[in-house]
């Protein structure tokens, strides 16, 4: 039967990393077919017949798939190769040079997401010698897929793919970017399994006055009716609401804390109680604003805009909103709790959307990774968690997959969120390769055994 070779494994995941950080994707432009064509090469290299598809100039998606026996409908491994501008001066090593120093892999694209990416080449390799060595193949096809745009939407990425080339992506579950971060409440380690994700409901908001010399002051002025909504908006605690996922979070934190801090967890359950149990809590300001947003449809004033002359009364104000959905909500039930914010002289209208997602906590790839987590960090409680954030999980959603996020890394004092986009960007070597090995197990679980 065959047995990865770690060793070998850990240098060759490594060296994914390390040339995808070399490939400057930053988007925009993107230049993502930089990434697809290495990716590709990669592939072909190994036996397999990877597809390229450029949605646009310069922007390249690549997918490959290696079949099983059909007995079980596909898994799908998504990621992108696109990232964010990186400002190079800040930084204590070049942001695409892929340096590696005291232990990791430093670049722009190293923890969102190209280190996924790596992961996710290397597994769809190890199944492929397994496959080679005679082993029987697995109950799924396997499905790697690198997409463009992700930063900006993943229209040019996912949502092309789903939109006109969806037979090659079609699955039934998905692992996605979003999970598998370790972090600590006091002295208890947990790690996440992304199930749930906000959606997008950006908006604009347009007050109306009229125009005039500015030396005479005005009742009725754009730019005050627009300023006062703002400050309504930015300021409110829109009505909490718990989800599935955000309840059995909560409740896997509770049970493993000590009495004091398990009961002040447990009293954010609860609508009347979750402002005084949020203040009792012994956690980062951080987390308390997250606990917040993931109980709260959210809407956050971004950008100004009124006005070309001092003196002169503008007759239309504008501002952009990001607006951010809970499971269970649309553009319509977001404007109700909206509504009695806005002004006299102010009309909301949404821009861009994005449905949010669920997925549930019995499916069996769930299953195979809470299995597989019990014995690979036994010390370490695995739970379920919200994105506030989007990933591409929007766009692969509408052909009926399930999408998960995980990929899990060992806590090593770093703070993941103070990384993603951030400068500095680095991850270690050994979560590189802790990664690749409890998702080869995963998947080999989940995979193999008939779930």
């Amino acid at each position: 039967m065959f047995q990865p070779n770690w060793d070998q494994v850990r240098e060759e995941v490594t060296g994914s990393l390390v040339d995808l950080i070399r490939l400057d994707t930053t988007n925009p432009p993107g230049n993502e077919m930089l990434a697809a064509e290495y990716l590709a090469a990669v592939l072909h290299e190994a036996g397999l017949e990877p597809v390229v598809l450029e949605s646009a100039p310069g922007r390249g998606n690549v997918v490959a798939r290696l079949r099983g026996n059909g007995q079980e409908a596909p898994l799908l491994l998504m990621g992108h190769t696109d990232v964010v501008p990186a400002e190079p001066e800040f930084w204590q090593h070049p942001p695409f040079a892929g340096k590696i120093a005291d232990g990791y892999i430093w670049g722009r694209g190293a923890v969102d997401m190209k280190d996924i990416v790596a992961t996710f080449l290397e597994l769809l390799l190890l199944f492929k010698r397994r496959v080679d060595a005679g082993d029987p193949p697995l109950r799924r096809d396997l499905i790697f897929m690198a997409t463009a745009d992700e930063e900006r939407g993943g229209h040019l990425g996912a949502g092309f793919l789903v939109d006109h080339h969806p037979d090659l992506i079609r699955a039934e579950y998905a692992l996605n970017e979003g999970g598998g971060r370790a972090s600590m409440v006091g002295e208890q380690e947990y790690i996440t399994c992304q199930t749930a994700e906000k959606g997008l409901a950006r908006f604009q908001l347009e007050a109306h006055g009229e125009p005039g010399h500015a030396s005479v002051p005005r009742e009725d002025n754009a730019v005050v009716r627009l300023a006062e909504t703002i400050a309504r908006i930015g300021r409110a605690r829109l009505p909490y609401h718990l989800t599935d996922t955000v309840w059995s979070y909560i409740t896997a934190i509770a049970a493993t804390q000590p009495p004091a801090v398990g009961e002040a967890f447990e009293r954010l359950l609860d609508a009347a109680t979750f402002d005084e149990a949020l203040a009792a809590l012994p956690v980062p300001a951080q987390m308390k604003r997250m606990l917040v947003a993931i109980t709260h449809n959210t809407a956050s004033p971004t950008i100004l805009q009124a006005g070309s002359k001092v003196n002169v009364f503008p007759s239309v104000a504008t501002a952009r909103v990001d607006g951010r959905l809970l499971p269970g909500f649309d553009q319509e039930s977001f404007r109700v709790e909206l509504e009695p914010y806005l002004g006299e002289g102010v009309e909301l209208s949404f821009t861009d959307s994005g449905a949010p997602l669920e997925a549930s906590l019995e499916s069996p790839l769930y299953e195979a990774i809470q299995t597989v987590m019990s014995t690979a960090a036994a010390e370490t409680v695995l739970i379920p968690s919200m994105l506030t954030g989007a990933t591409d999980a929007k766009h692969i959603v509408r052909l009926g997959t399930k999408v998960y996020g995980f990929c899990p890394r060992r806590f090593d004092g770093l703070d993941f969120l103070s990384l993603v986009h951030s400068h500095n960007e680095r991850i270690s070597v050994d979560n590189l390769l802790y990664g690749t090995q409890v998702l080869y197990q995963v998947i080999e679980r989940f995979c193999s055994n008939g779930y």
